[in-house]
């Protein structure tokens, strides 16, 4: 067997992981973003100023917050369900420091405390959990796209062949998810006809770096004889050319819709597209082509499973288009957002209810078809996950109302009130250059420049795999390549963010 036939071999034909691994793999991002804010206002704490290095900001948010995900899906990925309550205790710990270490004049009972924090407003104009959502997504994606193909990846978190659900499958429609949730349809708050068909102008003008991109990959990958997994969306097709037509067809059918029945659009496809795969010769046709022995002759049969699973991907779009409205409606106290999350938690478990009967009635989790049942559990793990990263910031709040003075990068400011006088101005944030190092953060430099960074990392990938036979590679070599792949990407990014440069061109 060629070495590239063997790594195709190494990434298929695998089934993925439980539904309760990959939830608890979900909670450490938040769990280490709430450890990161915790140690910063520990730090403010002590020293009565924010941490004022750019290169130790920089080494904080990559140990904390990038380094962590790396181990959990390598060596410690046979301690996963331990890894949160560690993380958690240790963030419990800091917090106990926090609270009995704060000024002696700020001291004031805990219930008041509390009272206060649900009074407290935030700003309006910026939801952190969306911008750290996507960031996420994109570091656990870029992660994960090298890490797999190393021995120390455990199998079970790869992209199943057909059946399964493995963090990698997840992290597709995650992908589509946090793209809705920020489109063009969501954020126009007037939305009349001619501005629809406009913004539909626009959008077949905005995706075409995604169409160059996608046939980049093609080229760079026909080229080079790189080794690709082919029933993941056939010969030709890639994420890209998804990613891009989905785009197209939800700005067209929001163009025809009311943006505000996305959802109803949503399920109509989704439950549509789950009739078609049950009672037609459709799913035949995804599995083993038209002639039911896997042929890939002809562009259709080539590339069947990038082109019919194009109707789950866009079925997950407008869905999330529906939660990007909900989210952008006008949330600014703790009080609101408490009750958000609540409401978030509610769908998400309704979703998870409905999985089930999907599974047992209709067909199981498959990624490669973009079924029904996998429309349901990447909605419900994205809310899950997003719900976490909104509890992690207000959290965060409250930390920072023990400590007056104290910020955090990529966390809801505190507002007045819109009652006093001032509209949204904000309290307690350093100003000069002191506020400016302390907002610079890992998270903003990779949110300013997202499509650079997944760029980057698909190349750097293509490099690794190139120059490095990973498949034999031992476990401290792999932690080493890891670690700096990662870094290097983070390093530009950030130096692209602290010179104030978006490489966005469309």
């Amino acid at each position: 067997m060629s070495h590239k036939h063997l790594k195709e071999a190494f990434i298929s034909n695998l089934n993925g992981t439980s539904l309760v691994e990959i939830s608890l793999g979900l909670s450490l991002a938040p769990l280490c973003l709430l450890c990161r804010g915790l140690l910063l206002i520990l730090y403010h704490l002590h020293y009565g100023k924010p941490l004022s290095s750019r290169k130790y900001n920089l080494l904080l948010d990559f140990l904390v917050l990038v380094s962590p995900l790396v181990l959990s899906c390598t060596v410690l990925s046979p301690i996963i369900f331990f890894v949160p309550i560690i993380i958690a205790v240790f963030c419990a710990g800091i917090f106990s420091k926090i609270y009995s270490q704060r000024k002696h004049e700020s001291r004031v009972p805990f219930r008041q405390i509390v009272r206060e924090f649900q009074k407290t407003y935030l700003d309006p104009e910026y939801i952190p959990a969306i911008t750290v959502f996507r960031v996420y997504v994109n570091l656990l994606t870029s992660i994960s796209i090298l890490a797999v193909d190393f021995p120390q990846y455990p199998r079970r978190y790869a992209k199943a062949e057909t059946y399964g659900t493995g963090v990698m499958d997840l992290g597709v429609g995650a992908f589509i998810f946090g793209n809705a949730l920020v489109c063009p349809e969501v954020r126009q708050k007037s939305y009349v006809t001619q501005a629809k068909f406009s913004n539909l102008a626009k959008q077949f003008f905005s995706v075409w770096p995604l169409i160059f991109l996608g046939v980049g990959r093609l080229l760079s990958v026909k080229s080079i004889e790189y080794h690709e997994h082919t029933s993941e969306y056939g010969v030709h097709w890639n994420f890209f050319f998804t990613l891009a037509f989905v785009r197209l067809a939800a700005s067209l059918l929001l163009a025809i819709f009311p943006k505000n029945k996305s959802w109803i659009i949503a399920i109509h496809l989704a439950v549509f597209y789950q009739l078609l795969l049950n009672t037609t010769s459709l799913k035949m046709f995804i599995l083993h082509g038209s002639n039911g022995r896997d042929t890939r002759v002809g562009f259709l049969n080539a590339n069947r499973e990038g082109l019919v699973s194009l109707l789950g991907y866009l079925a997950v779009y407008m869905a999330s288009v529906q939660v990007g409205l909900c989210l952008l409606k006008c949330r600014n106290s703790v009080r609101s957002w408490m009750e958000a999350a609540r409401l978030l938690l509610l769908t998400a478990l309704l979703l998870f209810l409905l999985l089930h009967v999907s599974q047992a009635q209709a067909d199981a989790v498959s990624r490669r078809m973009a079924n029904l049942s996998y429309c349901l559990w990447v909605l419900a793990h994205s809310l899950t996950f997003f719900t976490w990263f909104v509890v992690t910031d207000l959290l965060l709040v409250f930390t920072k109302l023990l400590v007056k003075g104290s910020s955090v990068p990529s966390c809801w400011n505190v507002v007045k009130p819109p009652d006093s006088g001032t509209r949204h101005k904000t309290e307690a944030v350093p100003t000069g250059r002191e506020g400016k190092l302390a907002h610079m953060c890992l998270i903003s430099a990779i949110n300013q420049n997202q499509l650079l960074f997944f760029l980057l990392a698909n190349v750097m990938t293509g490099a690794v795999n190139i120059l490095i036979d990973t498949i034999h590679s031992e476990t401290a070599f792999t932690l080493c390549i890891l670690h700096l792949y990662m870094f290097l990407n983070c390093l530009i990014m950030y130096i692209l963010h602290a010179k104030n440069i978006v490489l966005k061109f469309w």
